[in-house]
């Protein structure tokens, strides 16, 4: 019992519920048969609730054991309410609240190793799902590939025992099967990626490649034949949960949930169609399966991606705290709508139309029920500016295009990375080194270039002193579109 007096969210307190807050499927119906890297609450928001519309419309037990990388906690929260949790969609005419029942199990990744690859080898797991961030990969900035160094420690561990890196442990896991001569399994990278699923395909193989072990080649071979990597793109925004969250959701259900997350009503999820193994059918509850995700790929990267973070550092830099909080200020949509129409033309054709999924980004963005926090959208900016904004940046440059919205973009990130910047970073120190008091403004703008391996937008002297010319408005506050 909370200090509330009211019972945890449970299997048994679900008879309290109305039925329309009840889960679409029973849980205890369902089985392990999709193993989830990742126990965020994207996930929780996202492909659980597909997966559990899915098994619910199949009549298929397709359940979810979730594997933490590193929250022991979370795992122990998720098992006291029988892997149940809330969502709530923060719509425009008021929230709605229920309980998602896909998960079944959660396993903490290091001391709970043997458990985890044991279900990696089980034949009747058929897919692997991640959701661990662009840092979870272990990927090289400079080459694509991966990062020796970062999973040295897991090169040399006893394969059967903790491993510190998802990639490590999903590699090995999956070596053990091909190595038992399991069956065919697919592994779904639910990542903000270009090109996701070739790129956690080159991490698992250069890990096993680089294992060192006797039986490798034979081992990537197997790979090679029985599992596959498709890309995908997924799309809804979760913010993080708050304590105002979780309090709204005890008033709606009557139950304490420790693990309550929040979402838009909007959601999407692209895949392609191509799958070793027997999977959920997630079609039925609106995903599409395609030959190609790349321009679809593309445009949430570069429009929505994109956008959502030009509008976290210039709102930072602006003194806005939340995406609905820049949406209401006069510059808001207009940044929105000129970086959709400025990044169009580096999209291949095939995707969404760029203009009309700006206006549908501007319906999203401007919700008023979602709280957004600016700050962690802006997490993490060296390795998600990589992705979202420089390679549409070089497209334009080559072809000699203005490009005026994304230098604006590029020099809200140069002013937001000023320590102590009051945003997470995984390079938060080489960052924060590119601002030597001896260096002249122009040169901190190309030092945090090289910062995070654009050595050729660094030495592009026209883009640097385009951003350049930036940052004293921003520095006053001013947006200037």
């Amino acid at each position: 019992m909370s200090g509330t007096g009211l019972p945890a969210l449970s299997r048994t307190a679900l008879t309290r519920l109305a039925p329309e807050q009840r889960p679409v499927v029973d849980p205890a119906r369902l089985r392990t048969r999709v193993v989830h890297f990742g126990l965020g609450a994207f996930h929780r928001a996202h492909q659980a609730v597909y997966t559990e519309n899915a098994a619910a419309l199949s009549g298929e037990p397709w359940g979810i054991t979730a594997v933490a990388p590193r929250s022991a906690e979370t795992v122990r929260a998720l098992r006291d309410q029988d892997c149940l949790y809330s969502l709530t969609e923060r719509r425009p005419e008021g929230p709605r609240t229920r309980v998602v029942g896909s998960v079944v199990d959660a396993l903490a990744m290091g001391p709970e190793a043997r458990a985890v690859d044991a279900l990696l080898a089980d034949p009747e797991v058929t897919v692997v799902t991640l959701t661990v961030t662009e840092k979870g990969y272990q990927r090289l900035a400079s080459t694509g590939g991966l990062d020796h160094a970062a999973v040295a420690a897991d090169l040399v561990a006893d394969p059967a025992g903790p491993l510190t890196t998802v990639i490590g442990r999903l590699a090995t896991g999956l070596a053990a099967r091909m190595r038992a001569g399991a069956a065919p399994i697919t592994v779904v990278s639910c990542d903000n990626m270009a090109g996701n699923g070739a790129v956690l395909s080159r991490m698992v193989r250069e890990f096993v490649a680089a294992s060192g072990r006797p039986d490798r080649d034979r081992i990537l071979g197997r790979i090679a034949e029985s599992v596959a990597f498709p890309s995908t793109v997924v799309d809804r925004i979760v913010p993080a949960t708050g304590a105002a969250d979780r309090a709204a959701a005890e008033t709606a259900l009557g139950v304490r949930d420790e693990l309550a997350v929040t979402a838009e009503p909007y959601r999407q999820w692209i895949l392609e169609d191509s799958f070793a193994a027997p999977r959920p059918p997630w079609e039925l509850d609106g995903a599409l399966f395609v030959r190609d995700v790349t321009p679809y790929q593309l445009t949430k990267l570069r429009l929505l991606n994109g956008s959502h973070s030009a509008l976290a550092y210039l709102g930072l830099a602006a003194g806005h705290t939340t995406i609905a909080g820049t949406m209401a200020a006069d510059w808001g949509e207009r940044l929105v709508r000129a970086l959709c129409a400025e990044v169009a033309p580096t999209l291949p054709a095939g995707g969404p139309d760029p203009a009309a999924y700006g206006d549908e980004l501007v319906v999203r963005f401007r919700n008023p029920a979602m709280r957004h926090a600016l700050r962690q959208i802006g997490s993490d900016g060296s390795l998600k500016i990589t992705e979202r904004w420089l390679p549409a940046l070089r497209t334009l440059r080559a072809t000699g295009t203005a490009a005026p919205v994304l230098e604006l973009a590029l020099a809200a990130w140069v002013f937001c990375t000023r320590p102590p910047s009051g945003v997470t970073d995984p390079a938060a120190d080489a960052l924060a080194a590119c601002w030597d008091g001896s260096r002249r403004p122009v040169e901190t703008v190309r030092a945090l270039l090289r910062a995070v391996d654009a050595q050729d937008l660094a030495d592009d002297t026209t883009l640097t002193s385009a951003v350049t010319e930036r940052l004293p408005a921003l520095q006053a506050g001013r947006i200037e579109i």
